[in-house]
């Protein structure tokens, strides 16, 4: 599995098709999050921005291999292998890109409240945006594999769906990062913590619930 993991990275990386939605969550950080901002305020943003980046990284990592080159990999190991290694690639760059933009996003916000009142302790507001980070990410995911191949395999709508079904899942009540990215702004109001435990166990029971069965579809349609 390593291998293939290392495959699917170096793939990434050298076709450059990372850079849009890296850049994508990079302007929506400079947009949204600016410095001096309440911290969880700002932890809110990033998390939530990071939802359909990851979303986007998933269905490129997902249709990057021509299918001679995925039906070799698939050959050579099976297509369930290929299948979660490149959804998990993919889910981990975005992870990463997640932890990069909390950490800046802690280092140039005000530790206060909204109304600057209230002071927020840094490290326990960058482990709930952390955590945020990865409930986002998971959700991301789900998004990205459930309307990308071997589920769909149009384009156009592929993307339409996957699109919509981003933008849903951050308003939707019931979904995980919609209750991680409120825990973090609403906190802001009174200066409080919420740490998205539950959302996280959440997130990681449907991810890992989506990637074993998108990854038997994979199977089944070779």
């Amino acid at each position: 599995m390593t291998a293939l993991l290392r495959y699917q990275a170096a793939l990434l990386l050298r076709s450059q098709r990372w850079l849009p939605p890296v850049l994508l969550y990079g302007i929506f950080l400079a947009v949204g999050a600016q410095g001096g901002d309440p911290v969880l305020d700002s932890l809110g943003y990033a998390a939530a921005a990071l939802l359909p980046a990851t979303a986007w990284l998933v269905r490129i990592c997902l249709n990057q291999e021509p299918a001679a080159a995925r039906d070799c990999a698939a050959a050579a190991t099976s297509p369930l292998r290929v299948h979660l290694a490149s959804l998990g690639v993919a889910t981990g760059c975005a992870a990463l890109l997640g932890c990069a933009g909390t950490l800046v996003i802690t280092l140039v916000s005000s530790p206060t409240s909204d109304d600057h009142r209230v002071t927020v302790p840094l490290f326990p507001a960058a482990v709930a945006g952390l955590l945020a980070v990865l409930v986002c990410a998971l959700t991301g995911a789900v998004a990205g594999a459930l309307f990308t191949r071997p589920v769909l395999h149009g384009r156009g709508w592929s993307t339409a769906v996957t699109a919509l079904a981003a933008l849903l899942l951050l308003v939707t009540r019931g979904s995980p990062a919609r209750s991680a990215v409120y825990g973090l702004v609403s906190g802001s109001r009174t200066g409080t913590v919420h740490v998205p435990v539950l959302p996280l166990v959440l997130a990681v029971v449907v991810g890992a619930g989506v990637a074993a069965g998108v990854g038997a579809l994979a199977s089944r349609r070779g």
